[in-house]
């Protein structure tokens, strides 16, 4: 069973969408589900100043993909990397042990969006 958090975030999720300009795009796929999750963030001063996504998957997916928006936003790159796939779970109350791998998900798409930002601001 999911958590009413999960539930709140699945039904009303935040920060949906594509950043035209995003200072760096993370694109992650789970194979054993078939999940898709796009993680576009903007960066000012070292700060995430817009974090926002595109998923297609499960109700868990984009409750995750929710979430990983709401912790990043606001984070210096440094502190944004430091969110950890349990970070996420822990947010959302908890997932069940079989969508563990969808918060796992959401980290990795935060996460490479900052590396394609790195990569680019070289």
């Amino acid at each position: 069973m999911y958590s009413e958090k999960v539930m709140e975030h699945f039904s009303n999720p935040r920060n949906v969408g594509e950043i035209e300009d995003a200072d760096g795009i993370g694109e992650v796929g789970n194979p054993v589900c078939g999940d898709l999750m796009t993680i576009f963030i903007k960066v000012d001063d070292g700060r995430l100043s817009d974090v926002k996504f595109k998923t297609f998957g499960c109700g868990a997916a984009i409750a995750t993909s929710s979430m990983i928006t709401e912790l990043a936003k606001g984070k210096t790159i440094e502190e944004a990397l430091e969110i950890t796939r349990d970070d996420v779970a822990d947010s959302l109350d908890g997932l069940p042990p079989v969508k563990m791998h969808c918060s796992n998900l959401a980290a990795d798409g935060l996460h490479a969006a900052i590396e394609d930002y790195k990569k680019k601001s070289k």
